[in-house]
């Protein structure tokens, strides 16, 4: 039996080769969307600029499309072939695909062939996502400690705001330091080609891991599924939890962050029309602090459980959402805005945010048993984060502009977890100290 100095070992490295490549995924989202205006002069025929731009946003957009058919693909090849397995392949689809978008031909080089290779890697991209974000949940919690899981798995939400914020900081400092001309010809490639150190860092750590202990057991014992994904429409406690995973748990987490940390930066640059740089260091602000919080509520799940901070994150979200902008509209659009008031309102959506996310990682496998577990978690957050949460930019923006209220587009994320925190009233089971081996 391993000592306890060596069993934490292998813990604090099953931890950073999780995160390594959650962070990894979300450095490249928010660099592909971030250079989406560039990628539209660069990748498509000049002639339309409009057009450009949207085809640039919808090869973007693909990634996200393919990301449940990944979370199949991959799902199923992590229960039937293990989790450490699939987990080394999608890094290294995700690594080397966004690696090489930054070496790309542009059209005025190749012609159609630049924008056909550009949608190739965010096909590849989307599909390896869709393997890695359950894959990570899974194997990060199957190593996790007992009573604990919920703090140890917190840490995993974290990669998220850290991949944005070094993306976002990189792109100002590259923007800061070269000159428009020579950002548009070579600069924008440096996101993508330094994330080739992230890759190798990933690959390194994920090569020296161990398989799960809940996956080697259930090897030992001949308990593996065959067909994961036939396996998990058949059952129908595994289905019905998997509904809860789309409508409850993934759509509540995708839908919080999106309105506390996207949606706040781009409200207060366009509504409320406060400084680009001053809009930017408030929610910076706020993502700060979402840090400490996220780790303390998955603290808080392993004392009290994961229901009732799952169920308060998801019913003072729909309670706080509408009013909290309309403070920053309020504040922001005085005189003299009151960047305090500014400040506090955008805390006040860090708590539902937060609630989510400290539990989310450990619940996610918690929920379903060893042998599906993998195809279970990966399909419906997938499908949950690129149905709800990918939709909620567009239907925000369409919802304000059909009724002439800017505000009048909340009503899409508060309508939506209004929905989650009645399903998880109903229907959320308490699964804190469930076996992870069943």
């Amino acid at each position: 039996m391993s000592s306890p100095e060596t069993q934490q070992t292998i813990q604090k490295k099953v931890v950073i080769a999780a995160c390594f490549g959650t962070f990894l995924e979300w450095y490249d989202f928010l660099t592909f969307a971030s250079l989406a205006i560039y990628f539209s002069v660069l990748f498509f025929p000049s002639g339309d600029p409009v057009a450009a731009l949207l085809a640039s946003l919808g090869t973007f957009g693909v990634g996200m499309i393919v990301r449940p058919l990944g979370a199949a693909l991959f799902g199923s090849l992590g229960d039937r072939h293990g989790r450490r397995t699939i987990f080394l392949v999608t890094i290294i689809v995700m690594g080397v695909s966004t690696v090489c978008v930054g070496l790309l031909p542009t059209y005025e080089q190749v012609g159609l062939l630049a924008p056909a290779l550009l949608l190739l890697l965010r096909m590849l991209q989307g599909l390896s996502v869709g393997g890695e974000i359950g894959g990570a949940a899974v194997y990060l919690t199957e190593h996790a400690p007992e009573g604990r899981r919920g703090l140890y798995t917190s840490v995993l939400q974290l990669m998220g705001p850290l991949g944005m914020m070094a993306s976002t900081l990189q792109i100002i400092a590259l923007q800061y330091f070269l000159s428009e001309a020579d950002f548009k010809a070579w600069g924008w490639r440096i996101p993508f080609l330094l994330s080739a150190l992230l890759l190798v860092v990933s690959i390194k750590s994920r090569m020296n891991l161990h398989e799960s202990p809940v996956f080697r057991h259930l090897r030992e014992k001949n308990g593996l599924a065959k067909t994961p994904l036939r396996d998990c429409f058949r059952d129908r406690q595994t289905l019905g939890r998997m509904g809860l995973l789309f409508f409850c748990i993934s759509a509540g987490g995708s839908l919080l962050f999106f309105s506390a940390q996207v949606y706040t930066n781009v409200f207060l640059k366009t509504v409320v029309n406060l400084p680009a740089a001053q809009a930017g260091a408030l929610v910076m602000i706020s993502t700060l602090a979402l840090f400490p919080a996220t780790l303390f509520c998955g603290w808080l799940s392993d004392r009290i459980g994961r229901r009732p901070v799952l169920l308060a994150g998801l019913i003072s979200g729909a309670i706080t959402i509408y009013p909290v902008f309309q403070g920053l509209l309020h504040y922001g659009q005085q005189a003299t805005p009151d960047t305090t008031m500014i400040t506090l309102l955008l805390l006040v959506l860090v708590i539902p945010l937060a609630c989510i996310t400290g539990p989310q990682t450990a619940t996610l496998p918690e929920l379903f048993p060893a042998r599906t577990r993998y195809t279970a978690v990966a399909l419906p957050h997938n499908l949950s984060a690129g149905w709800i949460g990918g939709m909620s930019p567009f239907m925000v923006t369409w919802l304000g502009v059909h009724f002439g209220d800017p505000l009048a587009g909340l009503w899409y994320p508060t309508g939506l977890l209004i929905l989650a925190a009645l399903i998880g009233l109903f229907f959320l089971p308490e699964v804190r100290n469930r076996p992870l081996d069943q």
